[in-house]
C-alpha cells in the first residue's frame, strides 16, 4: 500500500454511480497509470491510500462476487 500522492498530476475525485445523495458509507476514488487513490468521501482531509490498478481491480470484483 502506497500513501504518497503524485504532486505532478492533481487527482480527479469520483464516487460509485451506485452512491447516493443521502450520506451513508462512500469511498472516492483516483485514478492514475500506476495507482488508484481511495478516500472516505465524508472527510476528505483524512488522507488516503493508494494500492495498484491490479489490487484494486481485484478488490472490485471480489466485492461485486458478495452481492
Amino acid at each position: 500500500m502506497n500513501t504518497e500522492q503524485s504532486e505532478a498530476q492533481p487527482l480527479r475525485w469520483f464516487k460509485s454511480s451506485y452512491s447516493g445523495g443521502a450520506g451513508g458509507e462512500c469511498i472516492e476514488i483516483a485514478t492514475l497509470p500506476a495507482s488508484v487513490y481511495v478516500r472516505d468521501s465524508k472527510d476528505t482531509g483524512r488522507g488516503t491510500f493508494a494500492v495498484a490498478p491490479a489490487a484494486w481491480s481485484a478488490f472490485v470484483a471480489h466485492a461485486g462476487s458478495l452481492r
